[in-house]
This record gives structure tokens, sequence and C-alpha cells, in this order.
């Protein structure tokens, strides 16, 4: 059955081209949108380098404090971390990591960008970087406060041209202060904004002297890292704890908030203290996702009442030989749904080739959108929807239909 109702579906859709071309057009462009985005969301979400042990990781990275008529949100300070924080029993390390600044130096007469970002030495532990040269900066580099940095694959290239020698043990020069390379990595995106950096140098060696400020807000982030998964609750628990007890900043501030986020939580937290921001943020995606498959489903349900009117005839045939309207709903639903899938196919071919543009156009550098399973398996739902969607009204109009006047429009 679902043979003839194929071939009945490809024979409608020959008949009226223009409208055949209207209506997959709208479901491919549709497609191909959502797909790119699922595609960007999927890459931001799953992509776990450099911090592979997500599993067993808790990420602190804004601080909220509060007063009758005014609030004030930023990272933490130094101070915060290393006096609280670094008390907590249950993680085995602590990874601190500054927020990155930017500097401007100069090679040959051209200007290069460079952003950095000040690190501790279990910073490179709790993190697992993919190493092109070299290492990490080791703890007594760190204590030592030495000169030494870790640089992107990016940078590299960028500071010292493509060659093939090694950049281990030349110099870079950031903010007039030469760093002697020690390392080269793997680079990430943008995207991954809490520890991108073009290059990495030891805390130590921070121009702002660590124990200078004593307030609660800076420029400073934690990733406190448990021994298994099963410590995570325990581990979120006692950071809680924490928070609760520190003492008041002033006057001007009644409330402190600050949470240890899984890595998600972390991603999106607006700073409510209540909530971690994952609400507003799905919120968000499936409002979008909504009005992007609205319009072309509103067009298609028009289309395919038209085509109803269009086989009315044909309609009132079958019923005066007994076919039934549930026969005839299931019908025209599966005939939409393969009109669908033909759309659902050329936006998937659409979405590949945006992809690929993007890729390589390198919008957001180190970002590549790929096609993989996830991708795919929501491109799947989003045509059952889309179908559904688009072919229940039509249906239940076409089952409607009474026999003598379908038979009159033949």
């Amino acid at each position: 059955m679902l043979k003839n109702y194929f071939k009945i579906a490809i024979a409608v859709l020959k008949r009226r081209k223009f409208f055949t071309f209207i209506s997959l057009f709208g479901i491919s462009f549709t497609l191909m949108i959502l797909l790119v985005l699922t595609a960007f969301v999927d890459q931001v979400v799953n992509d776990k380098y450099p911090d592979k042990k997500r599993d067993r990781s808790l990420y602190i990275n804004r601080m909220e404090l509060r007063g009758k008529e005014s609030m004030n949100s930023s990272g933490l300070s130094y101070h915060i971390i290393d006096q609280y924080i670094t008390k907590m029993k249950t993680p085995v390390k602590l990874a601190i990591s500054s927020g990155f600044g930017s500097t401007n130096t100069y090679v040959n007469n051209r200007k290069i960008v460079i952003n950095y970002k000040y690190t501790n030495a279990d910073f490179w532990d709790v993190l697992e970087f993919d190493f092109v040269e070299g290492k990490g900066i080791s703890r007594q580099q760190i204590d030592n406060a030495e000169r030494v940095t870790v640089i992107s694959e990016d940078m590299k290239k960028e500071y010292f041209g493509d060659s093939s020698s090694p950049a281990v043990g030349k110099y870079i020069e950031a903010d007039n202060v030469k760093y002697r390379v020690c390392g080269v990595v793997k680079s990430m995106p943008i995207t991954s904004y809490v520890l991108y950096s073009d290059i990495y140098l030891p805390i130590t060696t921070s121009k702002t002297k660590l124990d200078a400020d004593k307030g609660y807000l800076g420029n400073y982030s934690a990733i406190v890292l448990a021994k298994s998964a099963a410590d995570v609750p325990k581990m979120k628990a006692e950071y809680d704890a924490i928070v609760s007890k520190l003492p008041s900043p002033g006057k001007e501030w009644d409330r402190i908030f600050s949470h240890a986020d899984t890595y998600l939580e972390g991603y999106v937290r607006t700073g409510n203290e209540g909530k971690s921001g994952l609400a507003y943020a799905f919120a968000a995606i499936a409002l979008f996702a909504l009005f992007v498959m609205l319009l072309p489903t509103l067009n298609l349900v028009n289309v395919n009442i038209t085509r109803i009117m269009e086989r009315s005839s044909e309609i009132g045939v079958r019923k005066a030989f007994g076919a039934s309207s549930k026969t005839l709903v299931y019908q025209f639903i599966v005939e939409n749904l393969i009109l669908t899938f033909l759309g659902g196919i050329i936006g998937v071919v659409l979405s590949v080739l945006v992809m690929y543009l993007i890729n390589d156009a390198r919008l957001i550098a180190n970002l590549n959108l790929s096609l993989n399973f996830t991708v795919l398996a929501y491109a799947f739902l989003t045509c059952i929807v889309f179908g559904l969607l688009s072919g229940v009204y039509p249906a239940w109009r076409m089952s409607k239909l009474n026999i003598v006047i379908a038979l009159k429009a033949q």
C-alpha cells in the first residue's frame, strides 16, 4: 500500500510543478537553517576539547553581588579563589585562569592582536590539550614566575609564519614582555570563551599582584575536578555551603550569589541566582525553531488545501466506492510525509554545502560544523514534525468533503 501511496504522491507532485517547487523550497530552506543551527549548537556543546573531563568537572565563572538598589556581577577575584575555593575538600584539582586580555604586537611591521590568559599549574592537569610541540607550563616554572608561554597553533603560524621549524625555544612578545615558548597546542574556537586564548602565561607573571585586591569580584574563574563523577553533587553542595557563609562584602551589598555549574549551565548562566539560564537558552532556541518552521508550515498547509480542491473528484470517486475517511486521511498524511522527506533530502544537501562554505570562510576560526548522527537525527525528527503539522489539517478537510459535491466538481 505504501508503494501505491508513493506512486500517487509522485504523480501529484508532477501535476503542478510550480506548487511542488514552492513546497520543496519551503521545506528544504527551513530544514537547512535548522540543521546549520543544530550543527553549531552541537559543536559548541559537545566538543570536549580540551576539557575532556566534563563529567567530573564543575565550572565557577561568575559571582553576583546584590543590594536593595543595585547589582554587580563579573568573574571572581583571585583572593576569593585562593582563600575559599582552594580550601574545598572534595576536588582533587583546581584549575585557575583569568579572562583573556588583548594586546598588540608587531612583527615585520605587521600588527598582530594577541589574546592572553594567565593560568595556574593545575590548569594543565585538569585540561587535556593536544600538544603539537613541547609541553605545558610546569608548577616549578609558575612558582618561579618564569616568563614562559604555551601558544596556540594558529598563533604560531601568525607570529612565526608557516615555517615547519619548531616554535619551542623561540620568543614571543606580548604587552612589551618577551616570553619563551615551551609548548604549542591545537587551537580551539573562541566560542569556548572560558578556555580560549592565543597564548597562556604563568599566573605569577601577571602585572597585577594576585593578593592586591581583597574584594569579591575580579577577572578569574575556576574549574574544580572531582575524583569521580559520583562526587560532583557533593562538590556542588560544598561550594554552595562556602558561598552561603561568605562574609558581607559591604553595606551596599546584602546578598552574594555564585555557583559551581556543569559545563552547559556555566556556558549559558545569565547571572540569575536561582536559575542557570538553561531554561532561557532552550526556550530561545525552541522559539526560533518554531518561528522558522511556522511560516513554511502555513504556506504548505495552503498549498496542500489547494491540491485537495483539485483532487476533489478523485476523492469523491474513492468515497463512492467505499473508501473511509480514515483511509483517505492516512493516505494524504503519508503523501505529505513523502513530500516532506523529499524536501528534507534537498535540505540536507543544502546544509552540507552551507556548512562547507562557513568552514571554508572561517567565520569562526577552528569551529568546524559537520553533519553528524545527532544533526541527522534532528533532521529526521524535523521532517516528521513538519510533515504532520502541514498535513493533518488538509487531510481532515479532505475527509469532510461531501461525496455529491466532490463528484459535481469532476
